[in-house]
């Protein structure tokens, strides 16, 4: 959650609603706690890798479970071409197609280390989150010893609404897609120890620390540059600095940014490869992908052809259009957890079920106020995943009545 996001979401979210990305991140927060509750009392019922996939299976029906592991499979992929470009953007300041193989170095390198084991995986985001929260104290301190900080540039309590309603939406729609992380929790059921405790402990705190972060960071580059300056920043925390003064800290947010991304690539390729794994072993995906190593216990078939895919997407696609995709895809998945965590019994429920109902409901406000680009790339993967489905389900259906 602490990833790449924090890094670069300010900017597009300032052009959507001003000084309102205040009231989107809240919006948002209060979206992602609904859906991060529904997570975690599904992930305790069902401690096994796939997420919301499996939950959508066992609560829904299986087209409701392929439909919410589609989304998370396809959107995630792209958050991993997106985290990868934005770690080259952050680490090489050289020319486009250089920066696009430092990309896919980076990815080979980290699918490389999740090759390894879950363990390797946690010892190395350890080092990465740590060194970015140090880089956003320092910006945020930077900020607050700064000359140039004012809280003119919050533009008062009117300016909160200055975006409309239709900005602030889509500013939480994009602060949502930044710290959206708290589902590989519970992708990772099978390799946790305790996980009907631990889940649901996990991914509330997880969230919770998150959103105060973000929370401090946002409040911080505004009153150093107002929304106006962020509107047009490719990299908002740099332009915060420099215009509160202290321009000379620039280079730690660039290393907190390479880094952060990094991390974000890292869960990313954790989370995909055992969703894809749980698709896999239901024939939802071909099943080559289901294989676990014999040594390391990781599904690395999934892992690899994900690596795979993502460097052809580093090598092709541009950043801004993935992340709209992104959110739509991780918004359905969301909205499938929501109204799985419905319709569990008492005994399995830990939070009230009107907080599923919220969850939904706000997922689906969400995806109605993305960019019509996104929506459309939205509906015509998810059209695409799911009419595959119905005709590889109608040929296997048919081979067996034939046999």
């Amino acid at each position: 959650m602490i990833g790449a996001g924090i890094f670069a979401a300010f900017g597009p979210a300032a052009k959507a609603a001003g000084t309102g990305l205040l009231v989107g991140l809240a919006l948002a927060a209060a979206i992602a706690y609904c859906n991060a509750v529904a997570s975690a009392q599904l992930a305790a019922q069902y401690p096994v890798s796939g997420g919301t996939y499996v939950y959508g299976r066992e609560r829904l029906g299986p087209w409701w479970g392929f439909t919410a592991g589609w989304g998370f499979v396809a959107g995630k992929t792209a958050s991993c071409a997106a985290m990868a470009l934005t770690f080259a953007a952050y680490a090489v300041p050289g020319p486009g197609w250089a920066q696009r193989l430092v990309a896919v170095a980076g990815v080979l390198g980290l699918a490389a280390l999740n090759y390894r084991g879950i363990t390797k995986t946690v010892a190395l985001t350890r080092i990465l989150v740590g060194t970015s929260l140090v880089a956003l104290a320092v910006v945020v301190a930077g900020i607050a010893a700064g000359d140039g900080t004012t809280t003119r540039n919050l533009g008062g309590f009117a300016a909160l609404a200055s975006g409309g309603w239709y900005g602030v939406l889509q500013s939480a729609g994009l602060l949502f897609f930044a710290f959206a992380g708290y589902a590989r929790i519970a992708t990772l059921g099978e390799e946790v120890r305790d996980p009907r405790r631990t889940i649901p402990r996990a991914i509330p705190i997880a969230l919770a620390l998150a959103v105060a972060v973000y929370l401090v960071v946002a409040v911080a580059v505004l009153l150093a540059a107002g929304p106006g300056a962020l509107a047009d920043a490719a990299a908002p925390l740099v332009t915060a600095l420099d215009r509160a003064g202290t321009g000379a800290l620039t280079p730690a947010v660039r290393v907190g940014g390479a880094l952060a991304a990094l991390g974000a690539l890292l869960a990313l390729i954790a989370g995909i490869g055992r969703t894809g794994m749980a698709m896999a072993r239901e024939r939802d995906l071909p099943t080559w992908l289901a294989a676990v190593h014999p040594r390391f216990r990781v599904p690395h078939h999934a892992e690899l052809a994900l690596a795979a895919v993502v460097s052809v997407l580093v090598l092709t696609v541009d950043l801004r259009g993935v992340i709209g995709f992104s959110s739509f895809g991780v918004l359905v998945y969301y909205a499938i957890a929501n109204a799985s965590a419905f319709t569990q019994r008492a005994p399995d429920r830990r939070w009230p079920r009107w907080l599923n109902v919220a969850g939904l409901l706000g997922c689906v406000l969400l995806v109605a106020t993305l960019p019509w680009v996104s929506v459309c790339a939205g509906v015509a993967v998810f059209a695409a995943g799911l009419g595959g489905r119905a005709v590889v389900r109608w040929f296997t259906g048919g081979a067996r009545r034939r046999r």
